[in-house]
Protein backbone atom coordinates (compact mmCIF):
# COMPACT_ATOMS: atom_id res chain seq x y z
CA UNK A 1 0.00 0.00 0.00
CA UNK A 2 1.43 3.40 -1.05
CA UNK A 3 0.71 6.62 0.99
CA UNK A 4 1.49 9.83 -0.89
CA UNK A 5 -0.16 12.90 -3.05
CA UNK A 6 -2.10 11.80 -5.70
CA UNK A 7 -2.16 13.44 -8.84
CA UNK A 8 -4.09 12.29 -12.15
CA UNK A 9 -7.76 12.18 -14.01
CA UNK A 10 -9.78 10.10 -12.08
CA UNK A 11 -12.05 9.16 -15.35
CA UNK A 12 -9.49 7.09 -16.96
CA UNK A 13 -8.12 5.87 -13.61
CA UNK A 14 -4.52 6.56 -14.80
CA UNK A 15 -2.69 7.70 -11.39
CA UNK A 16 0.42 9.63 -10.46
CA UNK A 17 1.57 9.35 -6.93
CA UNK A 18 4.74 10.33 -4.91
CA UNK A 19 5.86 8.21 -1.68
CA UNK A 20 8.51 9.08 -0.58
CA UNK A 21 11.12 10.28 -3.70
CA UNK A 22 10.12 7.29 -5.59
CA UNK A 23 7.28 8.28 -8.43
CA UNK A 24 5.19 5.34 -9.26
CA UNK A 25 2.31 5.53 -12.21
CA UNK A 26 -0.42 2.51 -12.49
CA UNK A 27 -4.04 2.22 -12.59
CA UNK A 28 -5.42 2.43 -9.24
CA UNK A 29 -9.07 0.61 -9.06
CA UNK A 30 -11.71 2.54 -7.26
CA UNK A 31 -11.59 0.01 -4.30
CA UNK A 32 -8.06 0.83 -3.79
CA UNK A 33 -8.60 5.02 -4.19
CA UNK A 34 -11.15 4.05 -1.46
CA UNK A 35 -9.03 2.55 0.66
CA UNK A 36 -5.55 5.46 0.29
CA UNK A 37 -8.89 8.00 0.90
CA UNK A 38 -9.30 6.45 4.16
CA UNK A 39 -6.13 5.79 5.42
CA UNK A 40 -4.82 9.33 4.35
CA UNK A 41 -7.80 10.15 6.52
CA UNK A 42 -6.61 7.85 9.51
CA UNK A 43 -3.14 9.51 9.55
CA UNK A 44 -3.99 13.11 8.96
CA UNK A 45 -6.19 12.13 12.10
CA UNK A 46 -2.85 10.38 13.94
CA UNK A 47 -1.07 13.64 13.27
CA UNK A 48 -3.52 15.92 14.32
CA UNK A 49 -3.27 13.85 17.92
CA UNK A 50 -0.11 14.57 17.66
CA UNK A 51 0.28 17.76 17.31
CA UNK A 52 -2.03 18.60 20.21
CA UNK A 53 -0.01 16.45 22.65
CA UNK A 54 3.30 18.37 21.14
CA UNK A 55 1.64 21.41 22.07
CA UNK A 56 0.78 20.24 25.80
CA UNK A 57 4.53 19.46 26.95
CA UNK A 58 7.20 22.14 27.07
CA UNK A 59 10.20 22.01 24.56
CA UNK A 60 13.12 20.06 25.41
CA UNK A 61 15.06 22.48 25.40
CA UNK A 62 13.01 24.46 28.09
CA UNK A 63 12.73 21.30 29.95
CA UNK A 64 16.80 20.26 30.01
CA UNK A 65 17.44 24.10 31.36
CA UNK A 66 15.11 23.46 34.23
CA UNK A 67 16.70 20.31 34.84
CA UNK A 68 20.32 21.95 34.68
CA UNK A 69 19.67 25.36 36.69
CA UNK A 70 18.29 22.79 39.24
CA UNK A 71 21.70 20.74 39.11
CA UNK A 72 23.88 23.51 39.53
CA UNK A 73 21.69 25.02 42.11
CA UNK A 74 22.19 21.56 44.16
CA UNK A 75 26.01 21.21 43.18
CA UNK A 76 27.09 24.99 44.16
CA UNK A 77 24.89 24.55 47.60
CA UNK A 78 26.78 21.10 48.85
CA UNK A 79 24.60 18.56 47.23
CA UNK A 80 26.22 14.74 46.74
CA UNK A 81 27.00 13.82 42.89
CA UNK A 82 23.90 11.43 42.99
CA UNK A 83 21.53 13.75 44.16
CA UNK A 84 22.05 16.11 41.26
CA UNK A 85 21.87 13.70 38.70
CA UNK A 86 19.02 11.86 40.15
CA UNK A 87 17.70 15.58 40.22
CA UNK A 88 18.06 15.96 36.43
CA UNK A 89 16.57 12.71 35.75
CA UNK A 90 13.47 12.86 37.68
CA UNK A 91 13.10 16.12 36.06
CA UNK A 92 13.57 14.97 32.44
CA UNK A 93 11.75 12.14 32.70
CA UNK A 94 8.77 13.72 34.36
CA UNK A 95 8.18 15.80 30.55
CA UNK A 96 8.98 12.58 29.08
CA UNK A 97 12.15 12.89 27.99
CA UNK A 98 14.36 9.58 28.08
CA UNK A 99 17.11 9.92 25.40
CA UNK A 100 19.08 12.28 28.32
CA UNK A 101 22.97 11.48 29.58
CA UNK A 102 23.89 14.07 32.57
CA UNK A 103 27.60 13.62 33.80
CA UNK A 104 28.26 15.53 36.77
CA UNK A 105 31.21 16.66 38.55
CA UNK A 106 32.46 18.01 41.38
CA UNK A 107 32.19 21.61 39.65
CA UNK A 108 31.02 20.96 36.50
CA UNK A 109 27.50 19.03 34.76
CA UNK A 110 27.76 18.08 31.50
CA UNK A 111 24.33 17.55 29.63
CA UNK A 112 22.81 16.42 26.39
CA UNK A 113 19.55 15.03 24.93
CA UNK A 114 17.85 14.02 21.87
CA UNK A 115 14.37 13.65 21.29
CA UNK A 116 12.53 12.72 17.73
CA UNK A 117 11.58 15.98 15.58
CA UNK A 118 13.72 18.30 18.05
CA UNK A 119 17.21 19.60 17.75
CA UNK A 120 19.82 17.87 19.84
CA UNK A 121 20.75 19.62 23.21
CA UNK A 122 24.33 20.12 24.45
CA UNK A 123 25.45 22.17 27.63
CA UNK A 124 28.70 22.43 29.73
CA UNK A 125 28.10 24.22 32.93
CA UNK A 126 30.72 25.72 34.86
CA UNK A 127 29.65 25.46 38.67
CA UNK A 128 32.10 27.44 40.98
CA UNK A 129 32.66 26.70 44.78
CA UNK A 130 30.53 28.39 46.88
CA UNK A 131 28.95 29.12 50.53
CA UNK A 132 27.56 25.29 51.93
CA UNK A 133 23.70 26.29 51.95
CA UNK A 134 21.87 23.03 53.33
CA UNK A 135 18.56 24.93 53.37
CA UNK A 136 18.64 25.71 49.76
CA UNK A 137 19.86 21.74 49.04
CA UNK A 138 16.40 20.22 51.14
CA UNK A 139 14.19 22.90 48.64
CA UNK A 140 15.50 21.84 45.49
CA UNK A 141 14.76 18.42 46.56
CA UNK A 142 10.93 19.11 47.45
CA UNK A 143 10.73 20.73 44.19
CA UNK A 144 11.98 18.26 42.10
CA UNK A 145 9.15 15.79 43.93
CA UNK A 146 6.25 18.06 43.64
CA UNK A 147 7.43 18.21 39.39
CA UNK A 148 7.87 14.42 39.14
CA UNK A 149 4.24 14.24 40.81
CA UNK A 150 3.21 17.00 38.17
CA UNK A 151 1.95 19.40 40.79
CA UNK A 152 3.95 22.40 38.92
CA UNK A 153 3.73 23.49 35.21
CA UNK A 154 7.50 24.73 33.62
CA UNK A 155 7.07 28.04 33.94
CA UNK A 156 6.00 27.69 37.70
CA UNK A 157 9.22 25.54 38.50
CA UNK A 158 11.30 28.14 37.03
CA UNK A 159 9.65 30.80 39.44
CA UNK A 160 10.06 28.53 42.41
CA UNK A 161 13.72 28.05 41.35
CA UNK A 162 13.98 31.84 41.21
CA UNK A 163 12.98 32.29 44.82
CA UNK A 164 14.93 29.34 46.39
CA UNK A 165 17.83 31.01 44.80
CA UNK A 166 17.30 33.79 46.66
CA UNK A 167 17.09 32.31 49.99
CA UNK A 168 19.24 34.22 52.67
CA UNK A 169 21.85 33.11 54.29
CA UNK A 170 22.20 33.08 58.35
CA UNK A 171 23.05 36.22 60.27
CA UNK A 172 26.22 36.91 60.56
CA UNK A 173 25.88 36.81 64.61
CA UNK A 174 23.96 33.46 64.50
CA UNK A 175 27.19 32.05 62.43
CA UNK A 176 29.40 33.33 64.86
CA UNK A 177 27.67 32.45 67.89
CA UNK A 178 27.20 29.13 66.11
CA UNK A 179 31.10 28.64 65.48
CA UNK A 180 31.76 29.62 69.58
CA UNK A 181 29.04 27.10 70.90
CA UNK A 182 30.78 24.19 68.29
CA UNK A 183 34.18 24.91 69.39
CA UNK A 184 33.27 24.83 73.40
CA UNK A 185 30.85 21.63 72.94
CA UNK A 186 33.63 19.77 71.05
CA UNK A 187 36.25 20.85 73.23
CA UNK A 188 33.69 19.66 76.32
CA UNK A 189 33.33 16.56 74.44
CA UNK A 190 36.93 15.67 74.07
CA UNK A 191 38.37 16.78 76.96
CA UNK A 192 35.97 17.18 79.85
CA UNK A 193 37.76 20.47 80.83
CA UNK A 194 35.08 23.68 81.63
CA UNK A 195 37.54 26.08 81.24
CA UNK A 196 39.09 25.00 78.56
CA UNK A 197 35.58 24.71 76.90
CA UNK A 198 35.29 28.72 77.63
CA UNK A 199 38.13 29.31 76.06
CA UNK A 200 37.61 27.40 73.09
CA UNK A 201 33.93 29.52 72.95
CA UNK A 202 35.56 32.33 72.37
CA UNK A 203 38.54 31.97 70.27
CA UNK A 204 35.55 29.60 67.85
CA UNK A 205 33.95 33.73 67.91
CA UNK A 206 37.18 35.64 66.69
CA UNK A 207 38.06 33.16 64.33
CA UNK A 208 34.58 33.00 62.79
CA UNK A 209 34.54 36.92 62.69
CA UNK A 210 38.11 36.66 60.62
CA UNK A 211 36.37 33.94 58.24
CA UNK A 212 33.50 36.76 57.63
CA UNK A 213 36.13 39.38 57.04
CA UNK A 214 38.14 37.13 54.82
CA UNK A 215 35.10 36.18 52.72
CA UNK A 216 33.92 39.37 52.45
CA UNK A 217 36.86 40.39 50.35
CA UNK A 218 37.66 36.66 48.62
CA UNK A 219 40.81 35.48 49.90
CA UNK A 220 41.96 32.96 48.29
CA UNK A 221 41.48 29.63 50.69
CA UNK A 222 44.59 28.59 50.94
CA UNK A 223 45.57 31.64 52.63
CA UNK A 224 42.32 31.56 54.75
CA UNK A 225 43.39 28.08 56.40
CA UNK A 226 47.15 29.02 56.66
CA UNK A 227 46.10 32.41 58.69
CA UNK A 228 43.10 30.84 60.57
CA UNK A 229 45.28 27.92 61.92
CA UNK A 230 47.55 30.50 62.85
CA UNK A 231 45.71 32.91 64.55
CA UNK A 232 43.72 29.83 66.61
CA UNK A 233 47.53 28.98 67.57
CA UNK A 234 47.95 32.65 68.99
CA UNK A 235 45.08 32.44 70.89
CA UNK A 236 45.25 28.93 72.44
CA UNK A 237 48.80 30.11 73.53
CA UNK A 238 47.77 33.62 75.28
CA UNK A 239 44.79 31.89 76.56
CA UNK A 240 46.84 28.76 78.27
CA UNK A 241 49.71 31.77 79.30
CA UNK A 242 47.40 33.67 81.23
CA UNK A 243 47.81 33.82 85.19
CA UNK A 244 44.55 31.40 85.94
CA UNK A 245 43.91 30.01 89.35
CA UNK A 246 43.08 26.31 87.15
CA UNK A 247 45.34 24.45 84.91
CA UNK A 248 44.54 24.60 81.00
CA UNK A 249 46.86 22.57 78.63
CA UNK A 250 47.74 24.50 75.24
CA UNK A 251 46.24 21.05 73.32
CA UNK A 252 42.98 21.30 75.24
CA UNK A 253 42.06 24.39 74.20
CA UNK A 254 43.48 24.04 70.52
CA UNK A 255 41.44 20.84 69.50
CA UNK A 256 38.06 22.16 69.86
CA UNK A 257 38.93 25.49 68.22
CA UNK A 258 39.59 23.89 65.07
CA UNK A 259 36.36 22.64 64.30
CA UNK A 260 35.31 25.88 62.05
CA UNK A 261 38.25 25.32 59.61
CA UNK A 262 37.67 21.84 59.48
CA UNK A 263 36.06 20.59 55.86
CA UNK A 264 33.43 18.15 57.24
CA UNK A 265 31.10 18.62 54.20
CA UNK A 266 33.68 18.36 51.85
CA UNK A 267 35.18 15.02 53.33
CA UNK A 268 31.99 13.26 54.08
CA UNK A 269 30.67 14.18 50.40
CA UNK A 270 34.17 12.78 48.86
CA UNK A 271 33.60 9.47 50.49
CA UNK A 272 29.76 9.10 49.69
CA UNK A 273 31.18 9.69 46.36
CA UNK A 274 33.44 6.91 46.18
CA UNK A 275 31.01 4.94 47.62
CA UNK A 276 28.40 5.65 44.70
CA UNK A 277 31.47 4.89 42.48
CA UNK A 278 32.04 8.22 41.50
CA UNK A 279 35.28 8.26 41.52
CA UNK A 280 36.80 11.19 39.99
CA UNK A 281 34.46 13.81 41.89
CA UNK A 282 35.27 12.18 44.89
CA UNK A 283 38.88 11.80 44.46
CA UNK A 284 39.00 15.59 43.84
CA UNK A 285 36.68 16.21 46.66
CA UNK A 286 38.81 14.35 49.30
CA UNK A 287 41.74 15.70 47.81
CA UNK A 288 40.36 18.91 48.51
CA UNK A 289 39.73 18.29 51.62
CA UNK A 290 42.85 17.04 52.63
CA UNK A 291 44.89 20.12 51.19
CA UNK A 292 42.66 22.09 54.09
CA UNK A 293 44.13 20.19 56.58
CA UNK A 294 47.75 20.47 55.33
CA UNK A 295 46.64 24.28 55.45
CA UNK A 296 45.58 24.47 58.63
CA UNK A 297 48.58 22.18 60.01
CA UNK A 298 50.90 24.84 58.00
CA UNK A 299 49.66 27.85 59.97
CA UNK A 300 49.75 26.18 63.30
CA UNK A 301 53.28 24.59 62.75
CA UNK A 302 54.77 28.08 61.97
CA UNK A 303 53.36 29.78 65.01
CA UNK A 304 55.10 26.75 66.90
CA UNK A 305 57.99 27.17 65.77
CA UNK A 306 58.42 30.69 66.36
CA UNK A 307 57.35 30.49 69.54
CA UNK A 308 59.50 27.85 70.33
CA UNK A 309 62.88 28.89 68.40
CA UNK A 310 62.26 32.68 68.25
CA UNK A 311 60.46 33.71 71.58
CA UNK A 312 62.31 31.34 73.41
CA UNK A 313 58.55 29.68 74.76
CA UNK A 314 57.62 26.71 76.55
CA UNK A 315 54.05 24.97 75.66
CA UNK A 316 52.26 23.50 78.52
Amino acid sequence: MYFGVIFGNARNGRTVYRCGNVKKVGTIMESDKIKIQGNSSDLRAENELGKCNNSEQPEMHRVLELALEAGCILLKNGAEIFRVEETIWHICNRYHIEQMDAFVLSNGIFLTAHQKGEENFARVKYVPLAKIHLGIVTEVNALSREIAAGKLDIEEAFARLEEIEKMPPRKDWQLILASGLSCGSFCYLTQKNTPASCMAFAIGIVLYIFLLFARRYKLSKLIINIVGGGLITVLALIATSLPLPFKVGFSQVIIGSIVPLIPGMAFVNSIRDIADSDFISGIVRMLDALLVFVYIAVGVGCVLIFYEQVLGGTIR
